[in-house]
């Protein structure tokens, strides 16, 4: 498979490479491309990581897997290609954009105007089967993400994770809360958007603890860039 990884992911994940859950994942997940559907197309399966340099990261927001729907997963969480139709879940995240910020209603799914903004859109699990939802879980990729998101809160300062969910929330209890802001409400997905994440503001605040480190801000409105 050919997949794309920017240089300085490949040198901050280092120690994982040879580990013998990665290679056992990497066993699965060659298998599952060869014999089955599976999304994102296999050179996006590390987009997060290759649209948001490891030093240019500044906010974290963390998905669990990538939509199972034919044509939508494109390597960021959240976020799918010009042209399809927009999940529920981000059908949520762009009312609580407008309602926080005023931004109106993006034209687009497409999220990687805020991936090269330094937004890491990572989900736990990057891969998985067409129409089967959390078919990839437990195979390694957990592990793997989990080391992302350890390095980057042991060697950045002052980031933000934007954890939505209490999957999210579990897999961000290791990082300090000293050094990083951690921003948690409820799933912005239809069953729990009406009990907490509508009305969090994520984007608002995430801007002003940036600026209060003196870090530029995101410009959450231009998804379309």
């Amino acid at each position: 498979m050919d997949v794309r990884i920017d240089p300085s992911w490949k040198t901050a994940l280092a120690a994982e490479w040879d580990k013998d859950y990665f290679r056992q994942l990497t066993d699965f997940v060659r298998t599952r491309y060869a014999t089955r559907q599976v999304f994102p197309p296999a050179g996006k399966i590390f987009a997060a990581f290759d649209s948001c340099p490891f030093d240019n990261v500044k906010v974290v927001i963390l998905g669990q897997d990538p939509y199972p729907g034919f044509g939508q997963a494109n390597g960021l969480s959240f976020s799918v290609n010009p042209g399809v139709e927009l999940p529920r879940s981000l059908r949520n995240i762009y009312k609580e954009l407008e309602d926080d910020l005023g931004c109106p209603p993006p034209p687009t799914g497409d999220l990687s105007a805020w991936a090269r903004q330094g937004v890491l859109l990572l989900n736990a699990t990057l891969t998985v089967d067409a129409g089967a939802p959390a078919s990839h879980q437990n195979q390694g990729w957990e592990t793997f993400t989990d080391a992302a998101i350890r390095r980057l809160a042991e060697e950045r300062e002052n980031l933000v994770f934007i954890l939505w969910g209490a999957y999210a929330q579990r897999k961000g209890d290791f990082i300090d809360r000293s050094r990083h802001h951690v921003i948690t409400s409820p799933h912005p997905s239809p069953l729990s958007a009406s009990r907490g994440f509508f009305g969090s503001r994520p984007f608002s605040r995430t801007n002003v603890y940036l600026q209060s480190k003196g870090i530029a801000p995101i410009d959450w409105c231009g998804t379309a860039q």
